[in-house]
């Protein structure tokens, strides 16, 4: 790969100077993700959808391009798996503010705690493994807020 689309994919990977200079930069970038997504939300649920899946794909490079450049793996810096989580999070929700407060909460419980199976999605190799335990406890979160809304 070219060293521009290496540089592009490092910074995607962290939002940026947000993953890398803000103290508990994935909530920094759970916060971002949430405040993005109310202002996507409204284009609709298939194009919040595609560019949820869109985030996903390039997250998988992004985070594995930014670990074999700093010889991690799943370094607190990479954030792009918190937006791809937390979007997917936000796809079984009504667009309300008490919502988005609660898929917040309930992603970075899932995401900090990694419990069941986020855990077990987290030992896959490189950015996937980097995007799928995010991705897990987003529809972890995601669903559990569907059901009580659908109750």
């Amino acid at each position: 790969m070219s060293p521009q689309i290496n540089y592009l994919l490092v910074q995607l990977a962290t939002l940026g100077p947000i993953g890398r200079k803000l103290p508990a930069p994935g909530t920094a970038g759970s916060i971002v993700a949430v405040i993005a997504g109310y202002f996507l939300l409204p284009l609709g649920w298939i194009p919040f959808f595609i560019l949820t899946i869109s985030i996903s794909f390039v997250g998988v490079f992004a985070a594995g391009t930014f670990s074999k450049a700093t010889g991690t793996h799943d370094s607190g810096e990479i954030i792009i798996d918190e937006v791809a989580g937390q979007w997917v999070a936000l796809l079984f929700i009504p667009q309300d503010i008490l919502y988005l407060i609660a898929a917040f909460i309930l992603f970075r419980l899932f995401d900090i705690t990694k419990c069941w199976p986020v855990n077990w999605a987290e030992k896959l190799p490189d950015g996937i493994g980097v995007m799928i335990d995010d991705l897990v406890a987003g529809l972890m979160a995601g669903i559990i807020l569907f059901s009580l809304h659908n109750w």
